[in-house]
């Protein structure tokens, strides 16, 4: 976080400077307890308009994203943060990553038939991912240690999910709140609100001069805030968290802007290619003798010849 603070004021356009695709860190005066507002807008929904998933398989990647971009902003490190499930459902697997500079990418699997929104938006967990897992991990590269963390998907939103994550942590106490959907315009949107205790360096669940009643109150004060409220384009970040915290004092850090863009590129798509033997992609190939490689994050497409890989395997031998 930023030294500098500065405290919202409703309506005061200087307060809030981004009102879209941002992090906003703030901290509760009252009780020293620190969290992060994310709205996602453009971003969000560039991310699904390239795939058409089902509006049901939208909601539940929108709140993965948005709940990666929290998760990251509160940690320290350099490199990747990804949220991935995997299950046994019509939805096997879905992934959002956020690199340390705010890059935000995602997808997810559908296979089989996946219900409609209105059946499953009150347990999408168990009707869309079945039964398996959600793994945290932060990739700081190959000369740091990889951290991952693994909960099963028990619960019947990835909110429940999650939290019960947390209970299991020494690290952190946390409390999370999601919310997607269609703006007015019919574009999608997402947004978490996390609230946060970090452990002294005894180890108590405390921060600041919180304690359990503070905690408590301060997860019921965030309960508050509506789906609405949270995805509202025309409400910004700060002048929801007003509404929530103004009570406890609330302040806000510098915010963390988010972008959407995909990490692949030819050149580490032929770096791989040419690293495979011969062999293994001849059952890869088009009826034209050439190989196409489809990003499952972005779509994008690309094709290579056997002249080109061969070109490629010259160049990266030692």
């Amino acid at each position: 976080m930023a030294d500098e603070i500065r405290i919202p004021v409703p309506g005061d356009a200087a307060s809030n400077p981004v009102t879209d695709d941002v992090v906003q860190p703030f901290m509760i005066d009252a009780t020293g307890l620190h969290g992060r507002m994310v709205k996602l807008g453009p971003s969000v929904d560039t991310i699904l308009k390239r795939h058409g998933y089902p509006d049901a398989v939208q909601h539940l990647l929108a709140e993965m994203l948005a709940l990666g971009a929290g998760l990251s902003a509160a940690l320290k490190f350099d490199g990747i943060f990804t949220l991935q499930t995997k299950g046994d459902g019509p939805v096997p697997m879905l992934v959002a990553d956020v690199t340390s500079d705010g890059v935000l990418r995602g997808y997810a699997q559908v296979k089989g038939t996946v219900p409609p929104l209105h059946e499953v938006v009150q347990a999408p967990v168990p009707k869309l991912l079945g039964k398996g897992y959600l793994a945290f991990t932060v990739d700081q590269g190959q000369h740091m240690e990889r951290y991952q963390g693994i909960v099963e998907l028990e619960g019947a939103t990835v909110e429940e999910c999650v939290h019960r994550y947390f209970a299991q942590s020494d690290q952190f106490a946390s409390a999370v709140k999601l919310a997607a959907g269609r703006r007015p315009d019919g574009t999608m949107g997402a947004a978490a609100l996390l609230v946060q205790r970090l452990p002294d360096e005894g180890g108590d669940q405390s921060i600041g001069h919180a304690d359990e009643d503070d905690w408590r109150r301060a997860c019921m004060l965030m309960e508050t805030a509506t789906g609405e409220e949270m995805l509202d384009p025309s409400l910004p970040p700060n002048d929801l968290l007003y509404r929530l915290f103004h009570e406890d004092g609330v302040r806000v850090f510098e915010p963390r802007p988010i972008v959407e863009k995909c990490r692949c590129s030819r050149d580490r798509i032929e770096t791989v290619l040419a690293s495979m033997e011969r062999d293994s992609l001849e059952d890869l190939k088009l009826e034209d003798g050439t190989l196409e490689v489809v990003c499952e994050f972005c779509s994008r497409k690309e094709t290579f010849t056997d002249a080109q890989l061969d070109q490629a395997r010259a160049q990266k031998s030692p």
